[in-house]
C-alpha cells in the first residue's frame, strides 16, 4: 500500500557545512532524488541556518512556488537581528504562501514576538531550542494557541536527558509536538509515541544533512497501527499547517509587491 509521506523538516542548502553540494538548488535536487527513491511524496522546505535570511527565504519561496502541491515552506526568522520586524517578515512570507515559522537556537531563542506573528497567521513554529526544553515550556504556556514543533526531541546533539524532558512536556502540553529527525535513541521515539500519542509526532529528516531513507525507516520500525502511522507520516503536518495554508491560499498572489519583497 502506498502511503502519503510528507517530510516535515527539509532545509534548502547546507549553510556552509561541507556535506553535499553547497549550492542550494543542487543540494535540493540531490535531496529530491533521494526522497523520491524513498517514497516521500512532499516536504516542508526552509532555509538552512545562515543567521540572515532575506535571500535564503526568497530562494525557498521560489522553489516551493514551482510546485505548491508538493512543497510547503516555512519562513526562517532570526529573533535577534529581526527584532521589532518579525511580524513584517512573516506577513511578507504569508503573501508567498509560507505556512510556518522556523527558529534555530544558533541565532537566538524564540520570543513572544515570534509567537505573536505565528498566532496572527495561524502558523506552527518549528523551534530548535538546542536542548532548552524549559524555554519551550515557557513559550508554550504563554502562547497556548501556537503549535510548537520541537525537532530532534529537542536535541540534535543526542542529549537524552533533554529528550526525556521534552517527552514529559509532550505529554502535558497540548500545543507541543516533535519531529523524528536525527533522533538516534530509538527507544525514546517509541516512548514519545506511547506516552504522548502519535498525534504529537511528525516524520522529519532534517535533509539534506541527513539522508531521508534511514530517517523514514525509523517510522516503519515503530510498528504503529495504520491510522497512527499515517498521522506521523503526513497527517499531523497537514493538520498543523492547515489554518495557515487555508489563509495563504485565499490571498491573491498578485498582491505581492516590491515592498513585501524587501521584508523577505
Amino acid at each position: 500500500m502506498k502511503h502519503l509521506v510528507i517530510d516535515s523538516h527539509v532545509h534548502v542548502g547546507t549553510a556552509g557545512v561541507p556535506l553535499g553540494p553547497a549550492d542550494p538548488e543542487t543540494s535540493f535536487a540531490l535531496w529530491q532524488a533521494r526522497a523520491a527513491a524513498a517514497g516521500i511524496s512532499g516536504a516542508v522546505l526552509m532555509a538552512a541556518p545562515v543567521r540572515t535570511y532575506a535571500a535564503a527565504n526568497r530562494t525557498v519561496a521560489e522553489l516551493a512556488g514551482r510546485d505548491p502541491a508538493t512543497w510547503l515552506w516555512y519562513v526562517f526568522v532570526n529573533p535577534a537581528t529581526d527584532r521589532g520586524r518579525v511580524g513584517a517578515v512573516v506577513a511578507a512570507a504569508v503573501v508567498r504562501h509560507a505556512c510556518g515559522i522556523k527558529v534555530h537556537w544558533s541565532d537566538a531563542m524564540a520570543t513572544d514576538e515570534v509567537a505573536d506573528a505565528a498566532e496572527r497567521h495561524g502558523m506552527p513554529v518549528l523551534f530548535d531550542p538546542g536542548g532548552d526544553v524549559q524555554r519551550v515550556a515557557y513559550l508554550a504556556a504563554r502562547h497556548p494557541d501556537v503549535p510548537w514543533i520541537v525537532p530532534h526531541l529537542s536535541s540534535f546533539a543526542d542529549d537524552w536527558r533533554a529528550q526525556k524532558r521534552l517527552i514529559d512536556l509532550l505529554v502535558r502540553a497540548p500545543n507541543v509536538f516533535t519531529d523524528t529527525s536525527g533522533v538516534r535513541y530509538f527507544d525514546l521515539l517509541e516512548e514519545a509515541v506511547a506516552r504522548a500519542g502519535a498525534h504529537k509526532v511528525l516524520f522529519g529528516s532534517d535533509g539534506p544533512y541527513l539522508h531521508p531513507a534511514p530517517e523514514l525507516a525509523k517510522i516503519f520500525a515503530l510498528g504503529l497501527m495504520p491510522e497512527d502511522r499515517d498521522l506521523v507520516l503526513g497527517g499531523n503536518i497537514l493538520r498543523l499547517t492547515g489554518p495557515a495554508r487555508k489563509a495563504a491560499g485565499a490571498r491573491n498572489p498578485t498582491t505581492h509587491s516590491r515592498r513585501n519583497e524587501a521584508w523577505l
